[in-house]
């Protein structure tokens, strides 16, 4: 099998369809989560298949990027990093929830319940150390990466333009959602996840007709 830069733009764009269903799916009747839920079975699945999403988001937003990087300009490179950056902390944040905090839950109940209060926007009654800051910078770097790529990408008028103003107005939305109730914080999933979806397909299709695209010959 040769790998092409038309092979890798694809599967980036499967990447990022693959990642925002995922992240809509994971959502769906997702349980309230205290320090007795994280010890379930689902909610370690759920966070497991949250781990695979951020990671084949990396991979699609990286081709998202690269499939135009001329047209992107400045402000498309500081939201690619900017939102790379957010979701390798999600990475960490989620690798800490699904392994980590089950494994304290029994003899540190305090620490693992103020973690989750911080992660679901509310406000920890203790110290949770580094691990405070790192939430928040997370939940900055996605918002402004987000918005940042999404005006980058709609401005290069190559993939879905609607889809880059839900990827733009999502990060906007997040960030209301966060002073809500668990509940309806988890309705961020859907404008982000459909617009992963919509780009990705887009990117997809977007290569696959340029390579079918016959190449004029001069006479």
């Amino acid at each position: 099998m040769t790998i092409t830069a038309t092979t890798l733009t694809r599967a980036a764009g499967a990447a990022a369809v693959a990642a925002g269903a995922i992240f809509i799916g994971v959502q769906i009747g997702h349980p309230h989560v205290d320090v007795n839920s994280i010890l379930t079975t689902e909610l370690a699945v759920r966070n497991t298949l949250k781990l695979l999403m951020a990671a084949l988001a990396l991979v699609g937003i990286t081709g998202l990027y690269l499939s135009q990087i001329r047209r992107n300009g400045v402000v498309g490179l500081i939201g690619y990093v900017v939102l790379a950056f957010g979701y390798l902390l999600i990475i960490g944040t989620t690798y800490v929830s699904a392994y980590v905090l089950p494994s304290i839950a029994g003899t540190s109940p305090g620490y693992v319940g103020d973690v989750v209060e911080v992660a679901t926007g509310g406000h920890a009654a203790g110290d949770i150390g580094t691990l405070g800051t790192v939430i928040k910078v997370q939940g900055f770097a996605y918002l402004a990466g987000g918005l940042l790529l999404g005006i980058a990408l709609f401005r290069a008028r190559v993939l879905a333009r609607w889809a880059t103003v839900l990827l733009a107005v999502g990060g906007l939305v997040s960030a209301a959602l966060t002073v809500a109730p668990d509940s309806l914080y988890r309705l961020l999933a859907y404008p982000n996840g459909i617009a992963m979806i919509a780009l990705g397909y887009s990117l997809w299709r977007t290569t696959t007709t340029s390579v079918r695209q016959p190449v004029a010959v001069g006479s």
